[in-house]
């Protein structure tokens, strides 16, 4: 069988995506190479656009157990500093939102194939050839990679213009009193060469992830143990969060070359969606939000008869600016001088913490033109 599209990565980018392209009675075949559900290194927070996608696809986030957030706290060597959010966000984890979105795009049509590794992918007179790890070629008329942070070969990534970092991500059970101070925030915690995102999930828990500096790692910190105990000292607050607090995880999920202010280019025929498109730096909030907007965008103007270079292009009007503005601050929110400026600002005015989060969003006049 040939089909019509074939789709690289079952995130919240390439389940969207072939939820869109099978209802329009496209046959879509997507390959994810994970078997079963499992969590990703990912700070789990839905800002107003990212629900506002999923919505439209007709998955209601809160019947999926999603909590709601009203606020923003930055933390560091003194107090926090706390100030609501421009809009009401959600947070959910990606286990349970990325079985969803499979699951969704399987009942609008799409053929899903779990525990299949592309390996590499070669043009045909007439489309494309995937080959998997095991097993014969499957062929398509178009390619879209959705491969999250992880490349595929002779397809990655250039490196983006921030500072190279590592992320971990652990989820913990907190103590009452601590859940309870958490609940309806999402908290930035800064500390030496990087900062750590803690919030609320389903299932009473909280998710820690956090990104640093790989040079500072390196020179300072050199394990997981130690970057966990300067942060708890780093940062008081952090401290007082995770005393008495559980692990859930063990070993930390963790991955590393994140390319930050990353925005593909075009080469013609690859259609690029999630961070395979753009990569935002986490603080922001708006990587999964950026992830269902790429969806959206691919979808429209595919279904259109349009190129990946007339998607490409319109990608780099809807996003480029964003993407600039965010990894100025995440540079800043890296070094120690840009630390002791966002606190002192956040103390001067604590609704700058508020328009932080409003100015990296995606701009409405993009949501306007990727509406379907």
């Amino acid at each position: 069988m040939n089909y019509d599209a074939a789709v690289i990565g079952g995130g919240p980018a390439g389940a969207a995506l072939a939820t869109h392209l099978a209802r329009d009675g496209r046959s879509v075949v997507l390959f994810e190479k994970e078997a079963v559900p499992h969590d990703k290194v990912c700070g789990e927070f839905l800002s107003h656009e990212g629900v506002g996608y999923l919505e439209s696809l007709g998955l209601p986030v809160d019947e999926l157990g999603a909590l709601t957030l009203t606020h923003v706290r930055l933390a560091g060597p003194s107090e926090p500093v706390t100030a609501p959010l421009p809009f009401e966000a959600r947070s959910l984890s990606r286990r349970v939102l990325d079985e969803a979105l499979l699951r969704l795009a399987a009942s609008a049509g799409a053929e899903i194939r779990r525990g299949v590794r592309i390996k590499g992918v070669r043009g045909t007179m007439n489309g494309f050839a995937f080959l998997p790890e095991r097993g014969s070629e499957v062929f398509a008329n178009a390619a879209f990679l959705a491969s999250g942070k992880h490349d595929i070969k002779d397809f990655k990534r250039e490196r983006g213009a921030h500072p190279e970092c590592l992320a971990f991500k652990t989820y913990w059970q907190l103590r009452p009193d601590q859940a309870a101070a958490l609940s309806g925030h999402i908290e930035l915690i800064l500390f030496r060469g990087g900062y750590a995102g803690l919030q609320p999930v389903e299932g009473g828990r909280a998710n820690l992830c956090l990104i640093v500096r790989k040079d500072i790692y390196a020179e300072r910190y050199g394990s997981w143990e130690a970057l966990l105990d300067a942060l708890q000292h780093e940062a008081p607050h952090a401290g007082r969060r995770l005393s008495g607090a559980e692990c859930l995880t063990g070993k930390p999920l963790a991955i590393a070359g994140l390319p930050y202010g990353f925005l593909a280019r075009s080469n013609g025929w690859l259609w690029r969606i999630g961070d395979q498109a753009a990569v935002i730096p986490s603080f922001s909030g708006d990587g999964m939000s950026i992830a269902l907007h790429t969806a959206h965008r691919a979808a429209e103007i595919y279904l259109s008869g349009g190129s990946a270079e007339a998607y490409q292009a319109a990608l780099a009007r809807d996003l480029s600016a964003q993407l600039r503005r965010a990894t100025a601050l995440s540079r800043l929110l890296v070094s120690p001088m840009g630390q002791k400026i966002a606190m002192n600002a956040a103390y001067m005015l604590p609704r700058m913490l508020s328009l932080g989060a409003d100015w990296t969003r995606i701009p409405p006049r993009a949501l306007d033109r990727a509406a379907l």
